[in-house]
């Protein structure tokens, strides 16, 4: 399987979990402003959408979406626990709070980066912002991860979408629970596999 990525951005949620997961994986680097490929070509002929994550397959079909190569993956090695079974409502927890990141967080966080942005439009995706960060601390409050004691795709998702808050200049002080959560997934062997393969370590 190849991963193509951009270092830090959403692609990093299936890096993590092909690293948790231990499988084998090839990497190649995407240039999001030109939508060029490390390696030479148009990034747009491997993703029509033009931006990360795109996971090749090794029969050559593509999967785009964060969630859905995360899910896609965890399938894989069910035994490893990134996702409980199939059917269980444990299952469906995971997958709420993994919606509910992909669309209450990250797309909110993601207009931050725009160049258009206003300040009273950037006033108000703060406002969201900070409203959205203070429910998933007040969750994260005395359990490790956001379902529990064990680490999910969920997990993985929330920790890549955190780890633009400070480029973004947003302070996660306030929000205790949060920074530990950061800390702690951060400190997960996988996870530092992954960011040094992005260069984002160090």
């Amino acid at each position: 399987m190849k991963l193509y990525y951009t270092p830090g951005a959403s692609s990093l949620v299936p890096h993590i979990v092909l690293c948790e997961l231990g499988l084998p994986y090839e990497l190649e680097k995407v240039d999001l402003k030109r939508h060029t490929l490390e390696g030479g070509g148009d990034y747009y002929n491997v993703n029509p959408k033009g931006y990360v994550p795109t996971l090749q397959l090794n029969d050559g079909q593509r999967l785009s979406e964060g969630g859905a190569i995360a899910l896609f993956l965890a399938e894989k090695l069910p035994e490893v626990g990134l996702l409980p079974s199939n059917g269980s409502l444990e299952r469906f927890r995971v997958l709420e709070w993994l919606f509910f990141v992909s669309s209450e967080l990250h797309k909110e966080v993601g207009q931050l980066f725009n160049p258009k942005l206003t300040p009273e439009w950037k006033a108000a995706v703060l406002a969201t912002i900070e409203r959205r960060l203070a429910y998933v601390d007040k969750a994260l409050t005395g359990q490790d991860y956001l379902t529990g004691s064990r680490f999910s795709v969920a997990d993985a998702y929330l920790f890549t979408v955190l780890g633009w808050m400070a480029p973004l200049d947003i302070d996660l002080e306030p929000w205790p629970a949060l920074c530990a959560f950061h800390k702690r997934v951060a400190a997960r062997p996988a996870v530092q596999k992954a960011m040094r393969a992005e260069g984002l370590t160090g």
